[in-house]
């Protein structure tokens, strides 16, 4: 077997695959150098230098894995890779402990004005009397996102003597309880807090996830900290807070661009900043190189690797069946209110004869990747959903009334249940149920917005008028009831995004119970 490392990792992790494998280290080539060079070997371990392109991959015409030592693995074309068989695998826990440490370091600083009082004493400064701080003990951690690094954030508050609560609508109650962590919505979270960390992935879902609206929420002497991914908070809007005085303190190591030229946070007050060092230790870069040599030998082995970051290939046969599966989970994760206790999958008709595990983790796959740090697929999402404490049952039937075979995803949550059911039909995914509600939707359709409402004259209408004047298309519209002037579910395909000030305004029109987004899927295999 044959590896080549084209970017500087850890002496260690060379070491590692040198036990099991011939390794050759080249880093710095081009991308031409590298088509050439990558036809010779097995695997590639990268990086987030070298970009692992469409084009590199054709090449690799041996390529078996590609490793990616980190965690994002933006620069390598996972769908290409996935086309040519290839795996791709990367080392999410190895800077765990780092980017953890890295948030308490920026907490502690945002609480003892430590690089103000640092630049003003270097100006000759001794200005102790304003550079008053205040102790973590007693004070509310809010941690949005209780992954791996949250828990280690968590762990590391209480030792000192934190209170400490998370957003995470994607574990169990009982597994938060494990790491004395109470779960709590992010309404809750955000006005609680005095302190709020991020640490979730940037997804549709979460981009902006605190803006101005949340902002107006935390108290104006909580500060905020996001050593997790750029565009989770909305930079601008962070640094007006912080120059008007209704935010005490931020302090972000990731951003939206990075290098952050120009960005309004460089001369926001109150603000601590540091250029994405999470992870930039020794002793991270070390577990990194080692985690990524151990999971590229475990697929050259054979053997299958916990994180790969695609799906193993699938046959043509399985595969639409694996697609509806991930977008039902998909669908029903952006419709989910409160804290998710219970997820149930029931295969009818021609499903509950064949073997559904690969399904199954299709729907947790498409369940929990839109709120997880950690990439989420067939080969992981079993394990996934247990360490967070969820509980999947599944059932069968070999009954089904309307179709050939429908799945239906059942999530129970503190504040009711959502169901969503999905066939395929022509070799698509059709969301056929919401709840009680019949439809027909196909989700190339584009953006969706779900209005539970009372029928009745003039309502889509009025929603219509909204749109309109945001210049917001309607490609498609769905309408199901369940009785006359009774209650029912109105579903438009929107060409462009709801924004949420439109959303509000829905939700003020009379009879108009619940108005929610969905966003396009996007297949994950």
């Amino acid at each position: 077997m044959k590896v080549l490392v084209a970017d500087p990792i850890a002496d260690e992790g060379v070491a590692r695959l040198r036990q099991a494998a011939e390794v050759d280290v080249k880093t710095k080539l081009s991308v031409a150098e590298l088509c050439t060079e990558v036809q010779h070997y097995d695997a590639l371990v990268v990086r987030s230098q070298t970009k692992v392109t469409a084009d590199v991959i054709e090449h690799g015409r041996n390529l078996r894995v590609i490793g990616r030592a980190g965690v994002g693995v933006d620069n390598i074309d996972v769908e290409a890779a996935t086309r040519c068989g290839i795996v791709v695998v990367n080392a999410p826990s190895g800077n765990t402990v780092s980017a953890a440490e890295h948030t308490m370091a920026l907490m502690l600083a945002l609480a003892r004005n430590v690089t103000l009082a640092d630049a003003d004493m270097r100006k000759g400064g001794w200005s102790r009397g304003k550079l008053m701080g205040s102790e973590l003990r007693n004070k509310t951690l809010g941690i949005v996102g209780l992954g791996n690094i949250g828990t280690q954030v968590a762990v590391r508050a209480q030792a000192f003597e934190m209170r400490t609560i998370a957003y995470d609508p994607f574990v169990s109650p009982e597994y938060a309880r494990t790491f004395k962590v109470t779960v709590v919505s992010l309404e809750e979270l955000l006005s609680e807090a005095d302190f709020v960390t991020l640490h979730i992935p940037l997804s549709p879902a979460t981009k902006n996830l605190i803006g101005p609206v949340q902002l107006a929420r935390m108290k104006p002497t909580a500060r905020l900290i996001n050593c997790a991914r750029g565009g989770l908070a909305d930079e601008a809007a962070v640094a007006a807070a912080l120059t008007q005085g209704t935010l005490a303190g931020a302090a972000f190591d990731v951003f939206t661009e990075e290098p952050p030229t120009g960005n309004p946070l460089l001369t926001a007050p109150r603000s601590v900043l540091t250029p994405h060092l999470g992870a930039s230790t020794f002793e991270a870069q070390t577990n990194v190189s080692i985690d990524i040599a151990d999971q590229v030998l475990t697929v050259l082995q054979g053997r299958m690797s916990k994180y790969a970051v695609n799906a193993p290939h699938a046959s043509p046969e399985t595969l639409p069946f694996l697609r509806m599966g991930n977008a039902v989970g998909s669908f029903a994760a952006q419709l989910l209110d409160g804290q998710l206790q219970k997820v149930a999958v029931r295969y009818c008709g021609e499903l509950a004869n064949a073997d559904c595990a690969p399904v199954k983790a299709a729907v947790v796959s498409g369940l929990l990747s839109r709120f997880t740090e950690e990439r989420v697929n067939l080969v992981n999402a079993e394990l996934v959903a247990q360490q967070r404490g969820l509980r999947v049952v599944e059932e069968t039937d070999s009954r089904c009334d309307h179709y050939s075979h429908l799945l239906t995803l059942t999530l129970e949550t503190d504040a009711g249940r959502t169901s969503v059911s999905g066939t395929v039909r022509d070799g698509q995914t059709r969301i056929v149920q919401v709840n009680d509600f019949w439809m027909d939707l196909n989700l190339a359709e584009g953006h969706f917005l779900l209005c539970d409402h009372v029928d009745g004259p003039g309502l889509v209408g009025a929603i219509g008028t909204v749109l309109g004047k945001a210049d917001i298309n309607i490609s498609s519209m769905h309408l199901s009831r369940l009785a006359p002037r009774g209650k029912a579910l109105l579903i438009m395909a929107l060409d462009t995004p709801l924004g949420e000030a439109q959303r509000r305004s829905i939700l003020a029109i009379p009879n108009v119970h619940t108005a929610k987004t969905v966003s396009p899927y996007e297949p994950a295999f």
